[in-house]
């Protein structure tokens, strides 16, 4: 009787095993949606924070334009800056 009970420990073992093992599957992943942004206005005046802001969206001149992708966290930093960015759509 005790041999039954081992073997029973065994199977169960295996299967729990066998459950946690599976195959990794791929994500289909959309295309994300990009923002241009232009700077248009000046930095002269602006706070230290409205420079850093700028500088974290990667925008270094007057009329230089970059791409980034659209998240919450870079919408919060335009919107921040919105008098000195502008968003060209596409």
């Amino acid at each position: 009787m005790p041999d039954k009970e081992i073997a029973t420990e065994t199977t169960t073992k295996e299967t729990t095993a066998t459950k946690t093992k599976k195959a990794p599957t791929k994500k289909k992943s959309k295309k994300a949606a990009r923002l241009k942004l232009k700077l248009v206005r000046s930095l002269i005046g602006s706070t230290k924070r409205q420079r850093e802001t700028v500088q974290g969206l990667g925008l270094r001149r007057i009329r230089h334009i970059v791409e980034r992708q659209d998240t919450p966290e870079i919408r919060g930093m335009v919107s921040k800056v919105a008098h000195l960015v502008q968003v060209i759509e596409g």
